[in-house]
């Protein structure tokens, strides 16, 4: 009976270390599964931009406001890795001075509570923590705090949209969407709203996130401190399209800047002959109701603006390089390149979730795309 219990016990033994081994094996090829998942076609031409792999590293801050943030960060940092430290250190020298040793027979004395220890623990975690809180609230408050009159900021007024991200320079007249350019070393100050259900904006590099909430407002300034492009996106759920609900921040020379402003202002010019003449009439006849072009009879206010669409590098909202192929493919099937739900949209009501497929031929298609070619 004893040999054939110990057998019996051996036996269940292989049989949980197989079936652990079985799900050890499993969980691993899940963990790749999922990760494989996150990779995909780069449409947005990180690599060729050399934006590196961690183009969202929120501790590569790349202005004040973010630098601001990353040193708070690492000081709450290491004041924690401080307490890992000693608390590891001092639960490893209890275990290892008052373990029971092999042969000894020295009862367990038994604690039940240390008046002098419980309030020791009590009051230095509360000291730690009011020595974070000091820095910490000084620093919200100090992001908080608006640009001063003195430091000439630039405003720009920022709409989130279900999804994409619409910026309107009220000192230069004109709006754009989901790229914003701004020049270096000179404040931003950001006036946000949303038009449909709470957004968060966010620019890792630049500065921490910012809730957008329909029916208020709130503000966030941005500073680069040299010219690059930093990319952000959407940090608050907020439907479907969510995680491709993106933007681009071009941090540009004073001079750049003021060249690129002075081009947006300027309204596009229709064309007379050719494809592009085709693609207009086609765009007026099926696109008008939702896009502005400035300068057309396109002046629905419901999409991106498209006024100067060619000069873009990207479009559905920042989510796909501004190339001839992308656009065809966007052209034929929107929701192939980015998933939305024009199946819900309501134009009277202003509800617009995604561009529908029009039925284009690919005729239609060609000339659209010559007319889309000159908003430059």
């Amino acid at each position: 009976m004893n040999a054939g219990a110990t057998g019996g016990r051996r036996e269940q033994g292989r049989l949980a270390r197989r079936v652990g081994l079985v799900a050890l094996v499993a969980l691993v090829a899940l963990m790749l599964l999922l990760l494989s998942a996150c990779s995909g076609p780069d449409r947005l031409g990180i690599e060729d931009m050399g934006l590196g792999d961690l183009p969202q590293n929120s501790l590569n801050p790349a202005g004040p406001d973010a630098e601001t943030i990353d040193n708070l960060f690492w000081l709450v940092f290491w004041i924690a890795t401080g307490v890992f430290v000693v608390v590891e250190a001092g639960l490893l020298l209890i275990v290892l001075v008052f373990r029971r040793r092999k042969g000894s027979d020295r009862p367990v004395r038994q604690s039940h509570g240390n008046t002098r220890l419980e309030i020791l623990w009590t009051i230095i975690p509360s000291v730690i923590l009011a020595v974070i809180a000091v820095p910490t609230v000084a620093t919200i408050f100090d992001l908080r705090d608006p640009p001063s009159l003195s430091d000439d900021a630039l405003e720009i007024e920022v709409t989130g949209h279900q999804w994409w991200w619409e910026f309107h320079y009220p000192e230069y007249g004109f709006t754009t969407a989901n790229e914003m350019h701004i020049p270096v070393d000179r404040p931003v100050y950001l006036t946000m709203t949303s038009a449909d259900v709470i957004h968060s904006f966010w620019v890792p590099p630049l500065n921490g996130k910012r809730d957008v909430v329909p029916g208020r407002f709130t503000n966030l300034t941005l500073e680069a401190s040299e010219p690059g492009i930093y990319l952000g996106q959407c940090a608050e759920f907020c439907g479907l399209a969510h995680a491709d609900m993106r933007h681009r921040v071009f941090a540009q020379t004073p001079a750049d800047f003021e060249a690129w402003a002075q081009h947006m202002a300027e309204p596009a010019t229709v064309p007379v002959s050719g494809p592009a003449s085709a693609g207009y009439k086609t765009f007026v006849a099926v696109c008008a109701a939702c896009h502005t072009v400035d300068g057309t009879d396109a002046n629905g206010r419901l999409a991106p603006n498209l006024t100067h669409l060619a000069s873009r590098t990207t479009f559905a909202a920042g989510t796909v390089s501004n190339t001839e192929e992308h656009l065809r493919e966007w052209l034929r099937d929107p929701s192939s390149l980015k998933p939305m739900r024009p199946d819900l949209n309501d134009i009277a009501s202003g509800r617009i979730l995604g561009m529908p497929d029009l039925g284009l031929d690919e005729q239609q298609i060609s000339d659209l795309i010559a007319f889309l070619g000159t908003l430059e």
